[in-house]
């Protein structure tokens, strides 16, 4: 059976002229033994359509699903947290109730003093209340500790399925979704304090001829390289990720759009200046480019206006020739 499973997880990649490394045999062992149903099907239609199954393809829909998985895990994990939150609501009250229920019966037997002569049997009935009570306090509060020590539990994973659902893999970098929930926190923000709000999309130059010439492990480590050169613009003003494929997004906060520019500008030469290595070859990759298009968020009827803004500025830039920095035309143009 093993052997099976390794022929056809073979023959699945040479079918298909993929190349052997860590991400594509995993993401063949889930298609040909059935392990991820969504991207057995996903694979499935694309061949019956005629389409090919190539590595940037296979690693978009597998991000895809892999966000889909992390939204379903979260979902999951918000239910429970929700139930273990009603069960703590239910246990806290009935501390109350169980308070109430003492202080009821204490206090009928304090009324009840002066009308019994025999004092002993009062101080035994209290007595007897007061271990009964202490019995019932204890249980309470170890379901308290036990609901609490759970909750805590519960956001903690909460908390990390919903950063590890805004990472990307490759890259280390934000992806897509991380991108979203920043861009509509910081718009509503900037918006609220009239600071500046400047969006840009960078896309690689001629990845395609990298993955072709090089090969997708290659073109991996490029990605890796691109991402890194952009990271070292980011701060807590500036947040830089993944959008897809060889296409990142970098959001600039409190920057007029000439300081924005100058710093993408910035990036892109100090990333032209180098001259990179395949070091599985150590065949130059020759030089590694990007082109970008900025656009001034504000600027903009609404947050969508401006993103179209900015990709529309990035198509502009590939055309002129690359390894350019082209501003969104005003929206009035």
């Amino acid at each position: 059976d093993r052997f099976e499973r390794l022929s056809a997880i073979s023959t699945f990649l040479m079918d298909h002229d993929l190349p052997v490394c860590p991400f594509t045999l995993d993401a063949a062992h889930d298609i040909v033994t059935g392990a991820n149903p969504g991207l057995r099907a996903l694979v499935a239609v694309q061949v019956a359509e005629g389409r090919p199954v190539t590595m940037p393809w296979l690693e978009d829909v597998v991000q895809t699903e892999g966000l889909q998985n992390g939204a379903a895990e979260i979902h999951t994990l918000i239910l429970r947290l929700e139930t273990m939150v009603d069960e703590f609501a239910n246990t806290s009250s009935l501390a109350q109730t169980a308070t109430r229920d003492y202080n009821s019966a204490l206090e009928a037997h304090v009324d009840g003093l002066a009308a019994i002569d025999d004092g002993a049997d009062v101080i035994g009935q209290i007595t007897a209340l007061a271990r009964d009570m202490l019995t019932r306090t204890r249980e309470v509060a170890r379901e308290l500790t036990r609901s609490e020590r759970e909750t805590r539990t519960l956001q903690k994973q909460l908390a990390d399925a919903r950063a590890e659902a805004e990472i990307d893999h490759l890259t280390g970098l934000p992806n897509r979704r991380a991108f979203e929930t920043r861009y509509s926190q910081e718009y509503a923000a900037t918006r609220e304090s009239r600071e500046a709000l400047c969006v840009a999309f960078c896309d690689i130059d001629e990845f395609k001829r990298i993955n072709d010439k090089h090969g997708h492990e290659a073109g991996d480590r490029v990605l890796r390289a691109v991402a890194r050169s952009l990271a070292e613009i980011s701060d807590d003003k500036c947040h830089v990720a993944r959008h897809g494929g060889e296409e990142f997004v970098v959001l600039l906060r409190d920057k007029l759009i000439e300081d924005a520019y100058a710093l993408i500008d910035e990036a892109r030469a100090a990333l032209a200046s180098r001259r990179l290595v395949n070091r599985m070859t150590d065949v130059p990759f020759g030089r590694i480019t990007f082109s970008a298009g900025i656009a001034d968020v504000h600027a903009y009827a609404g947050p969508r206006e401006a993103l179209r803004a900015a990709d529309d500025a990035l198509l502009r830039a590939k055309e002129a020739g690359r390894n350019v920095v082209l501003k969104a035309d005003p929206p009035d143009s």
